[in-house]
């Protein structure tokens, strides 16, 4: 075999650095339920929740005013995420995933974001909420399944036994390893890989989580500085209810246990930002931290609004609404020596932009057959857009409303909240609002005045773009794709969702 000189050896090796150099580690933190007004920097006139964590990690990196949810509330949120994909075309219309044993949402040849990751050597971990849907099997041993039925399992309150056997989870959708719960209701099973490894109190779930997050950063630091990265996607059960912080946080906050609980939150970014930082590895990381749709008036935003505390900030609307509160969202990014830091962005984002994002970052180009809602963002990132990224974004509700957004117009297909916000659609109807609202953001950020009356062609042209999107099951350029069922943009005022 003919040996390359030693020069040639050198510059290969040098080259081989320089690629895994370009490829950062990748941690993706997804909190649950959190208000972009529960951020202290986001909202510093109307915000009372300290979160000094967060506040650090915007100002070492970039901030996104005008990021969204794909969904105002969780299981669409995560599939759009992890797909880059629009849940709206699944068999998901409305409402979120049970969690009792619902098929996996995500199909099995689906490329997911993990899987992409995974094809360019990346090492992929979930360690948190999944509620994306899995199947499972009781355990072996009849004394722990004791009132369990023949094959597959409902959870019951405390979630599934320890012992029973996860099917279409997590590690069959691209995570080479999870580590954590299927929703916030079956907090109690704790499930690794394939498994219930063990039943744990609720109010544990957040701390542990953390603690399980700086573990796996420790554990890859050495592969991660010899050129292997990984990707840690880290979806947090909090603040999200049951509503429990910790004794240590419990009263910290001065404003009850939902602002404690944000400021627990707040506390385990702080503990995997400041794990990357002890192992070498926050040089080279991509870190961003996010939320998978509004604050749920579940946390007493009421009480927490006569105190001075306004959880969707200038927004209207919380999480299940059409309305910004419901889907507008704390968005940071933090990657040294790339992102600068304390920048801002205006530019109009989704979540399911990730895919693209990473894609871009890589280098490769996309099948037709996948992303099909995702536009990078890695311009903004590295400073170099100098116009919209994105033609518009689609906003879901929890009742199955459309809207659409292009630049500052917003049209929504409901006539009231789309969801749990006052009035809903039905009320609103018989109060005599129209079917459609259309809101100019720029003159208008509290969509206080519905203005589809005077603009009638702004409401046609965003109708047809909306309807182009769905008809031809992508958002993006490509191929025409299908959607897993048909798709109905108007849907009926009297429809509601009320899981989650």
């Amino acid at each position: 075999m003919k040996r390359l000189p030693l020069v040639a050896l050198l510059f290969a090796s040098l080259g081989a650095l320089h690629a895994a150099a370009l490829k950062p580690n990748i941690v993706y933190i997804l909190a649950d339920d959190l208000g972009y007004g529960d951020v202290q920097c986001l909202n510093p006139q109307r915000g009372k929740i300290k979160t000094p964590h967060l506040d650090r990690l915007a100002a070492q990196g970039m901030r996104f005013t005008d990021a969204h949810s794909g969904s105002s509330v969780c299981t669409p949120t995560r599939y759009g995420l992890l797909t880059g994909r629009y849940a709206w075309r699944t068999r998901l219309q409305r409402g979120v995933l049970d969690g009792t044993d619902d098929p996996p949402l995500i199909a099995a040849d689906r490329l997911t974001l993990p899987a992409l990751l995974k094809q360019h050597g990346y090492t992929t971990a979930a360690i948190g909420k999944w509620h994306l849907g899995f199947n499972s099997t009781p355990p072996p041993d009849a004394a722990e399944a004791a009132g369990a039925k023949k094959g597959n399992r409902k959870m019951g309150k405390g979630g599934l036994p320890a012992g029973s056997s996860i099917v279409g989870g997590p590690v069959t959708r691209g995570f080479d390893y999870f580590w954590g719960c299927s929703n916030a209701r079956t907090m109690s099973g704790l499930i690794e890989n394939d498994r219930v490894i063990e039943n744990i109190e609720p109010i544990t779930m957040l701390p542990r989580l953390g603690q399980r997050a700086v573990s796996y950063v420790a554990e890859h630091a050495e592969a991660a500085r010899a050129g292997r990265p990984f990707f840690l996607y880290l979806p947090l059960t909090s603040p999200h209810t049951p509503i429990l912080p910790t004794a240590e946080w419990k009263g910290r906050s001065g404003l009850g246990d939902y602002a404690d609980f944000v400021m627990q939150t707040d506390a385990v970014v702080g503990d995997v930002l400041a794990a990357l930082d002890k192992h070498g590895l926050a040089e080279n990381t991509l870190a961003i931290f996010t939320a998978d749709n509004g604050c749920s008036p579940a946390a007493g935003t009421g009480r927490l609004e006569q105190q001075g505390h306004f959880a969707s900030a200038q927004f209207r609307g919380y999480k299940s609404d059409l309305w910004d509160g419901g889907h507008r969202v704390p968005f940071f990014v933090r990657w040294p020596g790339k992102v600068k830091a304390g920048s801002h962005s205006a530019q109009l984002i989704c979540h399911t932009d990730f895919m693209a994002t990473c894609a871009e970052l890589l280098g490769v180009k996309l099948p037709d057959t996948a992303a099909e809602d995702s536009v990078s963002i890695l311009p903004a990132l590295l400073g170099t857009d100098a116009a919209p990224l994105r033609k518009a974004v689609v906003h879901h509700s929890i009742n199955g409303m459309f809207s659409i957004r292009q630049g500052s117009w917003k049209l929504q297909l409901c006539a009231g909240s789309g969801g749990w916000g006052q009035p809903g659609d039905a009320d609103a109807k018989k109060q005599g609002s129209p079917d459609v609202q259309l809101y100019n953001l720029s003159a208008d950020i509290a969509e206080a005045k519905n203005v589809q009356a005077e603009h009638p062609g702004i409401v046609a042209r965003l109708a047809r773009l909306l309807e182009g999107y769905v008809a031809n099951g992508r958002s993006t350029p490509g191929l025409k794709q299908t959607n897993d069922v048909a798709v109905k943009i108007l849907k009926n005022s009297n429809a509601r969702a009320s899981k989650e």
